[in-house]
């Protein structure tokens, strides 16, 4: 146990329940969904609105092997490629077999993708895919879809929700074990202020930290709490390092901040070209795949070509598609296109690669049980050793379907573990907060030191940056009032020191990690995973494991899922 907390005022209301799910996306309302068809009591926490999540944004759709000829073995050979020696094959093999059914049970609970004129299930191709095996809905609003489907589905079953809640911190019996979280409402809703939900089971769901970075395709509310959250029970993370910017962002502009709209690869799935300012296509030769190469291969090249050249951004041309095909096919691209003055049907889109999703996370087994007894975690908030260096287009939204189911089947076989006394409120070190106005240092030194391109100089700048707004943040008088901002501040830098402290004791370029000082891929060395816990001094320790299996959450357990 580390023994650190955020500084918050103690809990002044309480519910209990058997489940806590913090989060809700695809991953924490398919969790919440299974555990209350199990007869579990259930609660779900989301910071904003229950569909203001990750997930109502993704555009491009869910991988899984549902189409004619395609089989769970060649969506495994793709995913192992993308992720560059370092996903974890039991876990691949798990997600590609039981993703489609976990598909076809998504659609019974009503979402409803897009279809054939025959009627079969749409599909496409993105990056890193030999065959077409994305499902999408609404063309280019899949997310919007799948969230509106769940969503209903929650309401309908009566689950209890508290909206506009930022968790703060995990509570614990006297025997280390979970028993609930403490968190804030945010003015609205049932409660207001700092209270807790005491439950045995709590299962993390909070999405990525894009926010660290200065541009991001991720909403506003991913700053990283699940993480930090996690990192200060005294769970283990991994693969931080490994965060995938997305090629196709469409630039708004150098001092562009917060986030910014995604340019789905689906619209190069479907034959666009990436092209520089003299119409070249640069990525012709770069890969046999081209355009739809696996997204840290499109982001260097992109990024490549535009140092060549001395360029802000590059161009995705689609305008031999025609309006019909850009009105039917991508219509929230389009709309956010012409929102910034620019039209695809007519003009080539300007992109820059951008943060968009991060391949590492809370270590989970492969139920999705971290190594605090009474946690889980799933989706973007998890490693579950599925994507590796690198995540494979689409593969997204499955693991967080996938692996929710699995949490909830682990919950509900074991039941609710209460044995120990449970606690109240949280303990240990108090920690001094950061004033709001810091968010934007913490990405403007991300973006500069620790994004795209990387060194041993740039990230050890970073970490120094970091260290010194921490201790700035504690010397007397300077700490920050407990709020909102100043709790997301806070998470912000704790996540961007243990990726920064990844990244640096990563000496190699593998997968979405570019270092510049290190160029190649060194497997004798690296292909290994590192592991990162926070000391009770809250230091960043680095561990790497010994072999590119993905290790045991605890030393007994198995990594295996137990039949």
């Amino acid at each position: 146990m580390t023994g650190i907390r955020l500084h918050a005022p103690e809990p002044g209301w309480a519910i209990d329940a058997d489940v806590v799910v913090v989060g809700s996306g695809v991953a924490g309302l398919t969790a919440a969904l299974r555990c209350t068809a199990a007869g579990l009591r259930t609660v779900v926490v989301t910071k904003a609105n229950l569909d203001d999540g990750s997930t109502r944004w993704a555009q491009g759709g869910i991988a899984a092997a549902l189409g004619e000829g395609d089989t769970p073995g060649q969506h495994l050979d793709d995913t192992l490629v993308a992720g560059a020696g370092l996903c974890d094959e039991p876990a691949v093999r798990l997600l590609v077999t039981e993703g489609p059914d976990a598909v076809r049970r998504l659609m019974a609970t009503g979402a409803d993708f897009d279809r054939t004129d025959d009627g079969e299930i749409a599909l496409t191709r993105e990056g890193g895919h030999h065959r077409r095996r994305i499902a999408h809905a609404g063309g280019d609003a899949t997310g919007a879809e799948i969230s509106r489907a769940l969503v209903e589905a929650i309401r309908q079953q009566g689950v209890r929700t508290i909206e506009h809640a930022l968790v703060l911190d995990l509570l614990k019996d006297d025997e280390g074990r979970t028993a609930g979280v403490t968190l804030h409402v945010m003015g609205e809703g049932q409660h207001d202020g700092v209270g807790a939900v005491r439950a045995p089971a709590v299962v993390l769901a909070t999405g990525g930290m894009g926010q660290v970075f200065s541009a991001t395709t991720n909403p506003s509310v991913s700053t990283g709490d699940g993480v930090a959250l996690a990192l200060r029970a005294g769970a283990e993370v991994s693969d931080l390092e490994f965060v995938q910017f997305h090629p196709t962002v469409l630039f708004l502009g150098a001092g562009a901040e917060g986030q910014q709209p995604l340019v789905s690869e689906a619209v190069r799935g479907e034959g666009a070209h990436l092209v520089d300012a003299d119409g070249v296509r640069f990525m012709l030769g770069q890969h046999e795949l081209a355009e739809l190469a696996p997204r840290d291969i499109v982001a260097k090249a992109i990024t490549r070509r535009m140092q060549q050249q001395g360029a802000e951004h590059m161009y995705l041309d689609a305008r031999h598609f025609g309006a019909e095909m850009w009105e039917h096919r991508f219509p929230t691209i389009l709309a956010a296109c012409r929102a910034h003055g620019i039209d695809p049907v007519t003009d080539p889109i300007p992109v820059a690669p951008a943060a968009h999703y991060a391949s590492g996370g809370v270590r989970t087994d492969l139920r999705g049980r971290t190594t605090v007894p009474g946690l889980y975690a799933c989706g973007e908030v998890a490693c579950t050793g599925v994507h590796g260096a690198n995540r494979l287009a689409s593969n997204s939204l499955l693991e967080g379907l996938v692996f929710a189911e699995r949490i909830a089947a682990d919950i509900a076989e074991h039941g609710p573990h209460r044995e120990g006394v449970p606690h109240t409120e949280p303990r240990g070190t108090v920690l001094a907060l950061l004033a709001p106005e810091v968010r934007r240092e913490i990405q403007r030194v991300m973006t500069r030191d620790a994004g795209v391109l990387r060194s041993a100089a740039s990230l050890t700048a970073a970490a120094d940056a970091l260290e010194a707004l921490r201790q700035d943040a504690e010397e007397e008088g300077k700490a920050a009032e407990p709020g909102v901002d100043a709790w997301e501040t806070t998470n912000l830098l704790c996540v961007a020191r243990v990726l920064t402290a990844a990244a640096l004791a990563r000496e190699e370029t593998r997968g979405c990690h570019w270092r510049e000082d290190r160029p190649d891929r060194d497997d004798e060395r690296w292909r290994r995973h590192l592991v990162v816990r926070l000391t009770p001094d809250r230091r960043p320790v680095v561990r790497t494991t010994e072999t590119a299996d993905f290790p045991p959450v605890t030393p007994e357990a198995p990594r295996e899922p137990q039949p």
